[in-house]
């Protein structure tokens, strides 16, 4: 598998081997969960007690301190059983390897929250907001932070709370008005005045249960307010994203490659897999899966090198990961036919999320306006 290409040390092996070994009860309780649209409690049950949400946590604050492209390498294996509990818990591995890479907080706030991550929290970043829609096209959220005390109140309604009912905090982006711009608050979920509101129910990703979040009120002290008008950074771990649906793709083109191997209806001699018009399209699917995986590890590799400015590349990465998948599913399912509807299998789940990679950011007329900026320098 082109995959183990990418394999460059132990941890990274021991964690691919110890995901394969246990895939029989991840992919059941996965379609479990995809079917009553829940969470995969038994899957990030595991995922804490073995360590994985301390993955991407610096080793001298008690984690494993993998690189974005460890974790991308990771996340592409879990999400090729279960993509929507590795899209949830992604996200909280890509806002731990931020907050400590960049040094984004204070030093006392790095050392709670990563004691807290030791302990086995589970954290996302909040911004999403129905009437904002996306937070990076740059609209004003509803959502506010006022002074109290020695503290400050949040108030808003956030979308896309992905793993919501496990999240033991949530860094909530609010515009403070006395600063003029947009602050990140750490919340406790267990503060009062903190909600879930069960509104998820979608086609795809349906096990993230990334329902909304109600801040009624919500105190906190003044130390949680964790980041307030920072200079943006490319930031490499939002390519947890694209390494998920890398993994929809990756387990698409295997389920297309077995049955294509074993399937023999009674008007062939050997298998489909022997037909030309087969060869073919398990050739573009396998073409189509490298050119997406070369791109994004490539990406991972540039920003470890100290390359700058890659923000247009994270951006093509995403761009070509999910444009690609749909692709490699849509053929996976014209090989496998009218079983790959069957509700009983897997790859109808497949076709279902993959297409919800589509909305996740950045957006791709986005990621073409951000390369079609990058032609201004030919003209001068």
């Amino acid at each position: 598998m082109d995959r183990e290409l990418f394999v460059t040390n132990d941890i990274e092996q021991e964690w691919i081997n110890k995901i394969r070994q246990n895939r029989e009860w991840i992919e059941q309780t996965a379609r479990e969960a995809d079917t009553a649209g829940k969470l995969n409690h038994r899957l990030i049950d595991w995922l804490i007690t073995e360590g994985y949400s301390k993955l991407s946590l610096p080793e001298k604050y008690g984690g494993y301190g993998l690189s974005i492209k460890s974790v991308i390498l990771l996340q592409e294996t879990l999400a090729s059983y279960d993509e929507s509990t590795a899209l949830s818990i992604g996200w909280h591995l890509g806002i731990v390897g931020e907050v400590f890479q960049f040094k984004l907080w204070s030093d006392d706030m790095m050392t709670e929250f990563a004691e807290a991550v030791q302990n086995g929290a589970l954290s996302n970043r909040v911004v999403s907001e129905a009437q904002t829609g996306s937070p990076t096209r740059g609209g004003r959220p509803a959502t506010h932070a006022v002074r109290q005390g020695e503290g400050w109140l949040l108030n808003g309604v956030k979308t896309y709370t992905s793993m919501s009912h496990r999240l033991t905090h949530y860094i909530v982006g609010a515009y403070v008005e006395e600063k003029e711009t947009l602050c990140f608050f750490y919340v406790p979920a267990d503060k009062e005045g903190c909600r879930i509101e069960e509104s998820w129910d979608v086609t795809g990703m349906r096990a993230t249960e990334s329902h909304d979040l109600i801040l009624d009120d919500v105190y906190v002290e003044d130390r949680y307010l964790v980041e307030a008008g920072r200079d943006k950074v490319d930031n490499p771990w939002l390519m947890h994203i694209p390494a998920v649906y890398l993994g929809i793709a990756q387990g698409a083109r295997d389920d297309a490659a077995i049955f294509a191997h074993s399937h023999s209806p009674n008007s062939i001699e050997g298998t489909i897999a022997d037909i030309p018009h087969i060869q073919s399209k398990l050739g573009e699917m396998e073409l189509k899966l490298m050119t997406a995986r070369h791109f994004l590890y490539h990406a991972a590799d540039l920003h470890q090198s100290g390359a700058r400015g890659l923000a247009p590349t994270f951006g093509a990465a995403k761009h070509i990961v999910v444009n690609n998948g749909i692709d490699i599913v849509d053929i996976a399912m014209r090989i496998i036919g009218g079983k790959s509807l069957e509700k009983a299998g897997i790859i109808e789940r497949r076709h279902r999320s993959m297409r919800a990679g589509l909305h996740n950011p950045p957006m791709d007329d986005a990621v073409i306006r951000m390369l079609a900026a990058e032609t201004q320098d030919i003209s001068r």
